[in-house]
Parts: C-alpha cells; structure tokens; sequence
C-alpha cells in the first residue's frame, strides 16, 4: 500500500443507547466531535468497547456512516469487522470501504478450536475483498484466537493491503511480536492505555484506547515522539495522572464497557447512561469511583 501506515491515538467508540433502547443519535455524534477537538490522531467504531456483538447487522453499519459523516473527513476513521462467517466479514468490509472507511480491523470468527490454517484462511478471503489498509486483531487474551508469527508472515507476503496488527497485551508481549515481525507489520495495542510510554518504547505505531481518557493520551503520544528526555518525564507525569482510571475500567471487558463508558459520558457532558443487556450493573460504589475520576480528569471540549 502507498503511504506511511496509520499511527497516534485512535479512541474506539463507546455504542451509547437511548431510554427506548435503540442508538443515541446525539450521544454518538457528541462523541465523535469530542475526538476530533481533543487532537486525536483517528477514531475507531465496532470494536469490543462498542459492544459490537450486541449490535445487529443494521447498527453497526449505522453507527459506522454515523462517525464518518460526524468526523467528516477531518480524522482517519478505523472500522473493526466482526462476523462468524468470511462471508459476512466481506459484506461489512465492503460497506465500510465504500463509506469511507480509512483501514479495517479484522476480528477472527467466534469458534474456537480451529487449526490455525483455517483462520489464516478465513483473513485471506476478507482481505482478498477490500484495497484499502487491514489490520488483524490478534489478540488472544480476549478472543481466544490468535496466529502465529509465521502465520502473519505468509498473510503479508501474499496481501499487499495487510500492513498493520492489533494487539491487546503487556508491552513485554507487544515487544516480542514487534521484534519477530522486523518492521514488516506496524502493530497496535489497546487495553485501555495501560503501559502507555513503554508500548511506544516498545515499537507500538499508535494504542486505540477507549474514549474515556483518549485526551490525556494524545499528550503522551505527541510528547514521547519528540525523543526528548525532558518530554518523556512530561510524559510520564501525565500518565501517573491518568493511570487510576485506567486501571478502574480496565479491570475487566464488563467493567470498561460499564464504568469506562459512564466515565466518558461524564466528561462529554452527556446525561444518563443506558445499558442494553447482557452487562454489568453499576453499584453506587463504582458510580462514586467515576464521578472521582470524571472531576480529576475534567471535561472533554
């Protein structure tokens, strides 16, 4: 693919619902405005933050045109594509390249157990699909299933559009597959943030984060890349600042999807949260950790 591979700070969209259960047209649109005034680098939608897997075939092609036409442009747009079957995976991919979709974000299909040909296979024919830029999220901690160093090798040399990876593990684990690829991939992490400066000590070209703290992470990226000693305790600073909350929503899949969207629904000024069921509940104790975290933090432009 021409040009440099996508890097910086993508924050992943949290899917906000309405009182009647359906989606928050001006919650999401408040969202997505948030990214673009807070320097984000990208924006990312249909990932897990975005319980994609609540979401039928319709929302999550809505809430993709919603954020492109909401980012209008201004920022890259990062589309994850789920699906059980390759089938369906083409389907979405090609909806979101024909939107506007700036690179995708392939998650593998939902039963486990295959042998990894099977999978290697099943993103061979996705990406076949599509000609724009493809990551695959690798990320076994979460889904399960994840391909050998040599399995995306052999995807890579035979699809010139897969050139990115996404992650979710320690900077450690990150480190090993950065080092292992040699450059021929350039690789994303998430959970939240956690690890931030050593993920881009690290070799990691950019995290794709929640919305809840994204902010104070387009900081330390933009500081940590000068290389400058004096920026990188800058850095530092800011992420000892932020590190609490990250830790609090990032305790599980359920917490972030909780706690971390009440967060950032508190920083972007918006009302009440709706969960659409299955999801965790939250007590008053974790509601009272939030509004602590949303006034140390303080509010999202």
């Amino acid at each position: 693919m021409n040009g440099p591979a996508p890097a910086g700070i993508y924050p992943m969209q949290y899917a906000f619902f309405d009182a009647q259960g359906g989606l928050d047209r001006q919650a999401m649109r408040r969202q997505a405005e948030a990214a673009v005034a807070n320097g984000a680098h990208g924006v990312a939608v249909l990932g897990l933050a975005t319980e994609v897997n609540k979401l039928s075939d319709v929302e999550r092609r809505t809430l993709l045109d919603w954020v492109l036409r909401d980012v209008g442009g201004r920022l890259p747009v990062a589309a994850t594509v789920a699906g059980a079957t390759a089938a369906a995976q083409r389907d979405l991919a090609r909806h979101a390249q024909c939107a506007g979709a700036s690179w995708l974000i392939l998650q593998p299909p939902p039963e486990r157990g295959r042998p990894e040909g099977e999978y290697e296979a099943f993103f061979a024919e996705v990406m076949s699909a599509v000609d724009i830029p493809v990551a695959i999220q690798n990320a076994p901690e979460y889904t399960g299933i994840g391909l050998s160093d040599a399995a995306l090798s052999r995807l890579r040399d035979a699809h010139p559009n897969f050139i990115l990876l996404k992650g979710e593990g320690p900077a450690l684990t990150i480190h090993r597959t950065i080092e292992a690829l040699r450059g021929r991939l350039a690789v994303f992490n998430g959970r939240g943030g956690l690890e931030l400066p050593d993920n881009l000590r690290a070799g990691c070209a950019g995290m794709i984060p929640a919305t809840d703290s994204f902010d104070y992470q387009v900081r330390i990226f933009e500081l940590m890349r000068t290389r400058s000693d004096a920026d990188a305790e800058q850095a530092e600073e800011l992420y000892r600042a932020v590190l609490p909350a990250i830790v609090f929503v990032m305790q599980s899949l359920d917490s972030l999807i909780c706690y971390g969207k009440r967060l950032a629904a508190m920083r972007l000024g918006l009302g009440e949260v709706f969960d659409r069921q299955p999801g965790t509940r939250p007590e008053a104790f974790g509601m009272e950790c939030v509004r602590r975290y949303a006034r140390e933090l303080g509010p999202l432009a």
